[in-house]
């Protein structure tokens, strides 16, 4: 299912084998929170601009229009007309930052809807009947998400629920995969390692989940404040702990220089709201570095945002043009500059798979770990 093709260094050029494709790694993942890219984005034009897997949101599609309208429906692909592998993301991560009210418990968490105050429970099992609804390729395990800094005491006992809660996804995982009204019969569980920012806590927490045999492990709790260093830090403490036969996912991350920092730490999966929201205020990311397409100094540019550049926005289209259209608050300002933004990063990841398949990474990652962070000049 996982094999890893070449490795540079820790930086690692895999393969993952699915129900609905193979999936080409590193990778990054388009964010479709409510089954959509925002910005008008289709799931024809995510095949245009080399998406690979597109990610979706567990307890936003459960809140509305409801996880069983789309089962009924077919399965999340069939309902946003996508043919290629999904990722849903447990829906911990809103609980704990867009509910209110809620109290955690052994059993799950209790909170009341962002959108009608509603009172929900979730937990492990119901997580995973969500996703399962949801039929995507790849489920990810329940957990708590806790704020940085959290007290020590606190987060080695979170620590420790987010363990039990991960063998209770797996054990009701196993079952929904049995159960003749499952859409998708071989949908993978990836278990989600925390600990804030206490290396020893990440270490031990690791090697508790790394045991039970996963289909895939990811990073999460990072990118949520702490410095970038810290989280470089935490990922080097993890990463020698994550099973070597198994797919790595850095979840939320993030500026295209913190991928290729994370690629080089042997990380293979990646999101990240970031392209998209950028590229909804005129931020844009091209080869030259970062560039702000609202500046005046592109009033009257004839030039495509990246000359080189074959996404939609940049074959037809000038800067001076997109500037008036993001400028004028017109719709297809926002989608052009969305569509660039996603090309972008779908580019980023396959020039990164083209540099380990031909063994010069690490030239590449030392060109461009500063230039992409830097501000375009042209």
């Amino acid at each position: 299912m996982f094999k890893v093709l070449k490795q540079e260094g820790r930086a690692r050029r895999c393969t993952l084998n699915t129900v609905h494709g193979e999936i080409q790694t590193p990778v990054f993942m388009n964010v479709g929170t409510c089954a959509a890219i925002k910005g008008g984005v289709s799931t024809t034009d995510l095949k245009e601009i080399k998406c690979q897997v597109e990610l979706s949101n567990t307890y936003h599609l459960h809140i509305r229009p409801g996880d069983k309208l789309i089962h009924d429906l077919g399965g999340i692909h069939k309902f946003f007309n996508w043919d290629k592998p999904v990722l849903t993301d447990s829906g911990g991560f809103q609980v704990f930052s867009l509910a209110s009210l809620r109290k955690i418990t052994e059993e799950g968490v209790r909170f009341a809807s962002h959108i009608d105050g509603k009172r929900i429970f979730m937990g492990p099992e119901e997580s995973m009947q969500i996703q399962s609804n949801l039929a995507s390729t790849i489920a990810m395990a329940f957990d708590e998400c806790i704020e940085n800094p959290a007290p020590y005491d606190y987060t080695k006992k979170s620590c420790d629920r987010t363990v039990r809660w991960l063998e209770r996804c797996k054990k009701e995982m196993a079952r929904l995969n049995s159960l003749p009204e499952t859409i998708n019969k071989n949908q993978l569980l990836f278990g989600i390692n925390q600990g804030s920012t206490y290396e020893d806590l990440r270490v031990e927490h690791m090697k508790k989940i790394a045991e039970l045999d996963l289909d895939g492990y990811a990073i999460g709790g990072l990118a949520v404040g702490e410095e970038t260093e810290e989280m470089y830090q935490i990922i080097d403490i993890v990463e020698p702990h994550m099973p070597k036969d198994k797919p790595r996912y850095l979840m939320g991350v993030g500026t295209p220089c913190n991928i290729l920092e994370a690629v080089h730490r042997g990380i293979d999966f990646f999101d990240c709201v970031m392209p998209s929201r950028n590229a909804r205020h005129g931020n844009l990311f091209t080869w030259h570095g970062k560039m702000n397409i609202m500046n005046e100094k592109y009033r009257a540019d004839s030039r495509p945002i990246d000359e080189g550049c074959n996404c939609p926005a940049c074959r037809d289209y000038s800067r001076a043009y997109i500037r008036h259209l993001v400028k004028a608050k017109e719709a297809l300002g926002m989608r052009l500059c969305v569509l660039h933004n996603l090309y972008f990063y779908n580019e980023l990841m396959e020039k990164i798979r083209e540099a380990l398949d031909g063994e010069y990474f690490e030239s590449f990652y030392q060109k461009y770990r500063n230039i992409l962070g830097e501000r375009n000049s042209d």
